[in-house]
């Protein structure tokens, strides 16, 4: 008997779109961000605390998925980022299709940077590719610090990983030590980096270490 693989054939089709998504944003000149982590890690309020050290450099926008609701989207409109939101419907993931058609109703010529604020979910969004450049996990320290080695996919197909809400590490037993041994070991390449969107601290270098992975894309083209 045969055996067929749907899963495989799934995720090829999805990788053709996203090459197509990553072309149309190269076209356009735009850095790609997927923003992933757990619900409540603070993906929203860390695209909200960074919108001020965005602002004046590049024209930066934001695709938000979530599985119901635009709030998400509206938190990022009140703090001046034009935004787009993609409702999944029980999805637990956003999909390249998804994108592209975000990027269809985009104009595309108003934007520098693009963050794709994925659905909160440590599991499939490891997989689906969707046309970035970067991927950034948020990693909050309420969590726990056994993420790494839970959803090890999460970890080896990311480029950088923050570990958010610092300002709670005296009130954990999160070891910054072991996520970063652990994140390393899976994936010797990643930057790691921490900060608190709650408070603000850190968050003016995260906006800073996104700028320079877009300018040295730039560069290198």
């Amino acid at each position: 008997m045969k055996k067929v693989v749907v899963a495989k054939e799934i995720l090829k089709a999805n990788d053709a779109i996203a090459r197509e998504n990553l072309s149309k944003l190269d076209a356009a000149n735009i850095f790609c961000v997927n923003l992933l982590g757990s619900p409540g890690s603070g993906k929203t309020t860390l695209l909200e605390k960074m919108t001020p050290f965005l602002k004046g450099q590049v024209r930066a926008g934001v695709i938000e998925g979530d599985l119901a609701t635009s709030e998400d989207a509206d938190r990022i409109e009140k703090v001046g980022l034009p935004s787009i939101q993609i409702n999944t419907g029980g999805g637990c993931h956003l999909e390249a299709n998804m994108v592209a058609n975000a990027l269809d109703a985009l104009d595309l010529s108003q934007f520098d940077l693009l963050f794709i604020e994925n659905v909160g979910n440590l599991v499939c969004t490891a997989g689906h590719q969707l046309g970035e450049r970067l991927r950034m996990v948020v990693l909050s320290s309420a969590e726990g610090d056994d993420k790494v080695v839970k959803y090890p996919p999460m970890f080896q197909k990311t480029n950088s990983v923050l570990i958010n809400k610092a300002d709670l590490l005296p009130y954990t037993e999160f070891s910054i030590e072991r996520v970063h041994e652990e994140a390393r070991r899976l994936n010797p390449d990643v930057e790691i980096l921490q900060a608190s969107a709650r408070t603000g601290e850190g968050i003016e270098e995260v906006a800073e270490f996104i700028l320079a992975k877009r300018q040295e894309w730039l560069e290198a083209r």
